[in-house]
């Protein structure tokens, strides 16, 4: 059961409601060149039609400061208003105060208190950022790294332990120094102009149990609003375990304002994929609903037929194919539970307890699939995959027309310049 959700200062991000008792943000960040325009522009209308409500782009040469008020151009121009974060290390001090239009257009700047300089220099140019930030009423995220921690800190701890014989290890002492590089910093923004409501917090390390024992000790420290995240969580499987242990720990704990799944992705693979995760994990444990979920078994002895995998892999593709324009029209349609089932054992139950299911026949079981609507038997289906597939979507649209309020005004459509993989549903497996 997720627990009362931590008290946090509510920080707004252009539209986006961060904190202050706000649903968890999914964001994501893009990994084209941001001095490409077009390229990275196609990419956040792509990860925000997925499901990203910020997106962050890397600003780290002066091309790429001078291409983001193109980017906010060419987003809007196709209905897109979604908030452009911009990440900054070692030179944001520079940029930002070199292309105003730059800071002008983004919504929320990313600093890492970490490599913005050492010494004085770091404080006087760690506070430029901040004082750009005040001047332009932008948010920050003071984002602690655990591979760019401020070292002289770290140095300064580990003699610490050494002189008074703390007995603390290694990886305490990373940990501490990752809670108090943040709480330094926030004082410092503070300091420097900003408002409590305009500072996100995030202390990213890679291994679960680090970013779990950090930010409960950075929770019982601060109201910030906190940014959930495994700075490098890996590739496929890996990247998603090591991601939802994590998060969904300190989520069910209350802990946690706006995520993002730093995933690896694939040479060539889909950047969306690390979108889809987040709304995944937030859809799992009830704290936000993306899109209709799909039910299904994963198969045994009792199936040898492929047809219900068939089917369940069909419907799930024509939900995220048609889901932008259902969501546009129709209230509450991402709260839709189907389910694909391929035998008696735990077919008609699972097929009840959603809005529509089927139970395909198993092995030596009649031809026939009964279908089962808000849990009352409503049809009995017959015939080739086709015929099925064809059948189970003209049941899925009828229910959304009839079943869904339709929205007076429809919701604003986001134009691509070619066609992006609409959001993912959530596939759910039954043993």
């Amino acid at each position: 059961m997720v627990q009362n959700r931590h008290n946090t200062v509510r920080v707004q991000v252009g539209k986006i409601q961060v904190g202050g008792g706000a649903p968890v943000v999914v964001q994501s960040m893009t990994n084209t060149d941001t001095a490409d325009a077009a390229t990275t522009a196609q990419q956040c209308l792509e990860l925000a039609q997925a499901g990203s409500e910020l997106v962050r782009i890397t600003v780290n040469v002066p091309e790429a400061a001078a291409a983001v008020p193109e980017i906010k151009k060419r987003l809007l121009d196709a209905g897109c208003d979604v908030p452009l974060i911009g990440d900054f290390h070692y030179n944001g001090h520079v940029l930002l105060t070199k292309y105003p239009d730059c800071a002008r257009a983004l919504a929320k700047y990313r600093i890492n208190p970490g490599n913005v300089g050492h010494g004085q220099r770091r404080d006087e140019q760690f506070a430029t950022i901040c004082k750009v930030a005040r001047d332009h009423n932008k948010p920050v995220r003071i984002g602690v790294n655990g591979g760019s921690l401020n070292q002289e800190l770290v140095m300064h701890k580990m003699q610490e332990n050494t002189d008074r014989n703390l007995g603390k290890t290694s990886e305490d002492i990373l940990n501490e120094c990752m809670v108090l590089s943040a709480l330094e910093s926030t004082a410092l923004a503070i300091e420097s102009g900003l408002r409590k409501d305009q500072i996100i917090i995030s202390c990213k390390v890679s291994r679960p149990v680090d970013l779990v024992s950090i930010y409960r000790d950075l929770a019982s420290q601060t109201d910030q609003p906190l940014h959930l995240g495994l700075t490098e969580a890996g590739m496929g499987a890996k990247g998603l375990v090591w991601s939802a242990a994590s998060m969904g720990i300190l989520l069910s704990e209350g802990i946690g304002d706006t995520i993002r799944v730093s995933l690896t992705p694939r040479p060539g693979g889909d950047r969306r994929e690390e979108v889809y995760a987040a709304c995944e994990l937030l859809q799992s444990l009830g704290l936000r609903t993306f899109a209709p979920s799909v039910t299904a078994c994963p198969g045994c002895g009792r199936t040898t037929s492929t047809t219900f995998q068939e089917l369940a892999e069909s419907i799930q593709g024509y939900i995220r194919e048609n889901m932008p324009e259902w969501k546009r029209h129709y209230e509450g349609v991402e709260e839709l539970k189907l389910a694909v089932m391929g035998c008696i054992v735990n077919g008609p139950g699972e097929s009840k307890s959603v809005n529509i299911g089927i139970s395909l026949p198993g092995t030596g079981e009649s031809p026939r699939c009964p279908v089962y609507i808000d849990g009352q038997k409503f049809t009995t289906l017959e015939g080739t995959y086709d015929q099925l597939s064809a059948a189970f979507q003209a049941l899925v649209n009828d229910y959304i027309a009839t079943k869904y309020p339709k929205r007076e005004t429809p919701l604003p459509a986001i134009h691509t310049p070619h066609a992006a993989a609409p959001e993912k549903s959530s596939l759910r497996v039954i043993a």
